[in-house]
């Protein structure tokens, strides 16, 4: 008997069809919503479960392959979007009402680029069509506003049953709170850790995030009271340990990795940063300034995924300096490439942790 075209064999085909990061198949999962079947032509919509997600044409194509192996099939329309799930709850954590996943991207010693990563891991999941904020809760050096543009911002705050609500800035389709929008430029913070807390806490839950699938918090270095406070508070998706592949760097990463594992919260992976140095004038080149292959081993060793590697680039710097993130400025280098891919890779770990 010929097999009928409609709803019910559209699904029965794109059945074996799976989500390569679950492993599961896609009809089972509920990402394949609204079949329908107009004469030769099929169309129906593909719910991912990220905008970032890394495999998304794959998986595009798979399902098209799948649908033409019907008789009479001539056109098939696959409408793409995306339901970023929500992280499992922790017991003793209270989430942020509103966000669905935080991810903490952290280092275990200073000047290894963690605050370079963090805003362009925003803005990539941001252009990706993901709601995302970034919470910078590197109280003592607060950079980000100036990396995303927003120095001269000034921030309201506005009186809510809770107490004071802070309004957060926004640019590059990025939400930010920062310590840097309440001081003065050159105004020190000296706090003890339980102000330190106080603030962060503040950060969580007396800021209108809306509706966000990502809260990208860039941590101080470190293995002290931000990181601790963040972890006790609230659920997290899981850490990024930004490294570089200096031997000193990759030591102080290791304990920083170690600490989260000990609290309880999964580590995404590492990234190293700085990998080579890419001269301007000779684009062909590259120079492994700080070492290399530092990173890969650190993961292999650790057990962790190595989520990719970014190299030294002058534009990356000024990319910063001015405002205006790499991924946005220059996104066809070889170190917004990286960049984004990194930030697929999160958002992917993510989602099956989630789903898991």
């Amino acid at each position: 008997m010929p097999q009928v075209l409609d709803t019910t064999s559209v699904l029965e085909v794109l059945k074996p069809v799976q989500d390569p990061e679950l492993r599961k198949s896609l009809v089972e999962l509920n990402m394949i919503r609204n079949v329908r079947v107009d004469g030769d032509r099929v169309s129906f919509t593909l719910v991912l479960t990220t905008p970032a997600c890394p495999l998304r044409q794959f998986i595009v194509e798979d399902c098209e392959r799948a649908v033409k192996t019907l008789p009479g099939v001539e056109k098939v329309v696959v409408d793409v979007t995306a339901e970023t799930p929500q992280q499992k709850s922790v017991p003793d954590r209270t989430g942020v009402p509103g966000i669905k996943n935080i991810i903490a991207v952290s280092s275990g010693k200073g000047g290894v680029g963690k605050s370079t990563v963090a805003v362009n891991v925003a803005v990539a999941l941001a252009q990706a069509g993901a709601r995302v904020g970034l919470l910078d809760a590197d109280i003592y050096g607060p950079n980000a506003p100036t990396m995303l543009g927003l120095a001269d911002v000034k921030v309201t705050v506005q009186q809510g049953p809770q107490g004071e609500i802070l309004e957060p800035a926004f640019n590059h389709g990025v939400k930010l709170v920062s310590m840097g929008f309440l001081i003065d430029p050159d105004q020190p913070v000296i706090w003890r850790g339980p102000m330190l807390n106080g603030i962060i806490r503040q950060f969580l839950y007396q800021v209108n995030w809306g509706k966000l699938d990502y809260l990208v918090v860039d941590m101080p270095p470190g293995t002290g009271d931000a990181q601790l406070t963040m972890t006790q508070a609230v659920p997290m998706a899981g850490a990024v340990i930004v490294t570089t592949p200096q031997t000193v760097a990759l030591l102080d990463s290791r304990r920083g990795l170690k600490m989260f594992q000990q609290l309880d919260v999964p580590v995404l992976g590492i990234v190293e940063n700085m990998s080579y140095f890419i001269p301007p004038d000779m684009p062909e080149k590259q120079y492994d300034i700080f070492g290399s292959n530092g990173g890969e081993k650190a993961a292999q060793e650790l057990q962790v995924p190595l989520l990719g590697c970014v190299p030294l680039e002058i534009s990356l710097r000024q990319g910063g300096d001015r405002g205006l993130p790499i991924v946005l400025a220059e996104p066809e280098s070889a170190s917004a490439r990286a960049l984004t891919q990194i930030a697929q890779q999160i958002a992917a770990k993510v989602s099956v942790a989630a789903l898991a």
